[in-house]
């Protein structure tokens, strides 16, 4: 795991080294740039596979190509032997001299062979052109932007937003849609992000810049519709435990220590179960213990620990004081408002002390249908005469804003219930209420959630096989993976995510979501997992999320850092509109009002401190 940096354009050439110094703890054993031809290839490498050899900004044999690339590719060994056969030479043991030489021989479609979670950027001194790529659910991240010129006389391309503000000609202006998202999702949903002429590459996406002519952008995988007649439970039960087995025996390849996040839920329990049947030895383990009950699973976390004898570590949520909160959110590239970014922070660092490399049960709920909102269906919620006339009586005026939600049916009802500000005037939902009315034109109310909307749509409809489509390149992709991938390189741990294997993906996806809800509710399938491999304290219980409880940190130990961060509304984002955020804040310092909605500003005043945007 590592950290990548690409620049051309003699405009960036002096600040080169210190954009990629931002990238230091993604990558703390080495730091190394080439220069090749126009561009300037830089790497902060996280060494996990043959230390020695895997060095990069790694050069094709005949020159031609250079590559700086992040993440692991876990069926590498295979391509490798395939490649050998075509009478290619290696001088490495890397999955990336495996990539590079991938891409020599099979161009772009060498992503279509990858099983893993990688971002890669190749330069070609033969056109000048470089080609990036992203798998296919956005696992690692990887920014672009031009700058200059009809089509961008330069071009940056970077794993985080940290390089470009290092970058000083780069223009750094905020833009109202990616804004318009955050506020409504709690963070920025590819392409778009907080910065204007800085573009998140899509998962599944890659692009072919070529100087002159710019950047083209293309989907080279997409989220596929169900295709294949379910088969009957039991089967699918011992077909998943197989290919679980498998994902989590492939990622175990690494020359450094592995240990496991161990929440006590299903997911990351059964990672440890599929970790300690490989054979995975001292199989160490890392959870977080709350004081809250609603928030705690260390007791279940523990009869997992105890079954299968791991080295298990517990960190105490009550040391999440004002001062790691302040700490972990300066580690954040652009806003991302999940609560468990905090406690996903402060157990990576915990992690790192004693393991270079985690697996993680990410993906579990978004792949096997586990979130209770799966339930919640458009054709549950249908219209009738009594909503037609009061959604009139809001648009002519006689009924009252705050009706707004009594008004809507279908999808129109769904999206209000996923969303924390949006198009609906008058309304506690209201995205104008907060922005300068300039800057509310711009962000497109109406727009709000586009990228959900459409890919429900794609997916046909607002049941719940689109619903769970829908969250694989929003929530999953722009939020859940984001959130583990700053929070464990922010100390140099890279984190695996087997339930997101290939393997698991391409059988899942193909099969009708009816296949994992049953009567005890969503994630049937490994469910039926948990009930033959887990302690019952893991899957007798009702779910719990993994996140830190906002009333108690408000009216306690965070108070007085809010107090600051509200104080400066005006100064950092002029934009806003100070009084009410205040007004927000004055409600939630005494627990009550929308506690998530004034995190979301919270951490967005506080990422503004030391990241200046221009209106």
């Amino acid at each position: 795991m590592c950290g990548i940096l690409l620049a051309i354009g003699d405009a960036f050439r002096a600040d080169f080294d210190a954009a990629l110094a931002t990238l230091k703890s993604r990558g703390p054993d080495a730091s190394e740039v080439l220069v090749h031809g126009d561009a300037l290839l830089g790497h902060a490498r996280l060494a996990v596979i043959d230390i020695d050899g895997g060095r990069q900004p790694m050069t094709a044999a005949n020159g031609r190509l250079a590559m700086v690339y992040n993440g692991e590719i876990y069926n590498f060994e295979g391509l490798r032997r395939e490649l050998e056969a075509a009478g290619h030479a290696f001088a490495t043991r890397s999955d990336s001299e495996v990539l590079l030489t991938g891409y020599l021989r099979w161009g772009e479609s060498v992503v279509e062979k990858l099983d893993g979670m990688f971002a890669f950027a190749i330069h070609d001194l033969g056109d000048g052109s470089v080609f990036l790529a992203r798998d296919r659910l956005g696992i690692k991240p990887l920014f672009w932007g031009e700058h200059g010129g009809a089509h961008g006389e330069n071009f940056v391309a970077a794993s985080t937003l940290a390089p470009f503000f290092a970058l000083h000609p780069f223009p750094k202006k905020l833009d109202a849609e990616g804004l318009r998202d955050y506020l409504a999702f709690q963070t920025p949903l590819a392409p778009r992000t907080l910065v204007r002429d800085i573009h998140a590459l899509r998962p599944g996406g890659c692009l072919r810049w070529t100087p002159g002519s710019g950047a083209a952008v293309r989907q080279w995988w997409t989220i596929p519709d169900a295709t294949e007649r379910a088969p009957d439970h039991e089967t699918l039960v011992v077909e998943t435990d197989r290919l679980l087995a498998q994902a989590v025996k492939d990622q175990l390849v690494a020359d450094v220590p592995l240990g496991a996040f161990l929440s006590g839920g299903i997911d990351s329990s059964l990672v440890v179960h599929y970790m300690a049947q490989a054979g995975a030895q001292p199989l160490k383990t890392f959870s977080v213990r709350f004081a809250e009950a609603g928030f705690d699973e260390s007791p279940a976390a523990r009869a997992v620990a105890e079954q299968y004898g791991t080295e298990h570590h517990v960190l105490d949520a009550p040391q999440l004081t004002a001062e790691t909160l302040a700490a972990a959110l300066a580690d954040l590239d652009q806003p991302l408002a999940d609560p468990a970014y905090i406690p996903t922070w402060a157990l990576s660092r915990l992690t790192r002390q004693h393991v270079t490399v985690a697996l993680s049960g990410d993906g579990g709920d978004e792949l096997f249908g586990g979130y209770p909102r799966f339930l919640d269906t458009a054709d549950q919620h249908p219209d009738s005469a009594a909503k037609r006339l009061l959604r009139a009586m809001l648009r002519h005026g006689p009924a009252p804003a705050s009706l707004t939600r009594r008004a809507l049916a279908g999808a129109d009802l769904l999206l209000y219930r996923r969303v924390e500000l949006g198009d609906y005037p008058g309304s506690r939902k209201d995205l104008r209420r907060y922005l300068a009315p300039e800057l509310a034109a711009a962000s497109r109310p109406q727009a709000t959630l586009e990228l959900w909307r459409e890919l429900a749509s794609r997916h046909g409809g607002y049941d719940r096989a689109a619903l769970l489509r829908a969250d694989l390149w929003t929530y999953l992709s722009e939020n859940c993976l984001t959130k583990t991938d700053r929070a464990s390189m922010a100390h140099g741990l890279e984190v695996r995510v087997p339930l997101l294997a290939n393997a698991l993906q391409d059988r899942m996806l193909r099969l009708p979501a009816s296949v994992h809800f049953d009567a005890g509710g969503g994630k049937a399938v490994l469910r039926a997992l948990a009930r033959r491999h887990l302690p019952e304290a893991v899957w007798n219980r009702e779910k719990h999320g993994f996140s830190v409880p906002l009333r108690a940190n408000f009216t306690g130990p965070w108070r007085d850092w809010c107090d600051a961060q509200v104080a400066a509304t005006r100064m950092r984002a002029p934009w806003l509109d100070d009084g009410a955020v205040a007004a927000l804040w004055r409600e939630a310092r005494k627990g009550r009002g929308n506690v998530r909605l004034m995190y979301t500003f919270a951490v967005l005043l506080a990422w503004l401190e030391s990241h200046a945007l221009d209106g």
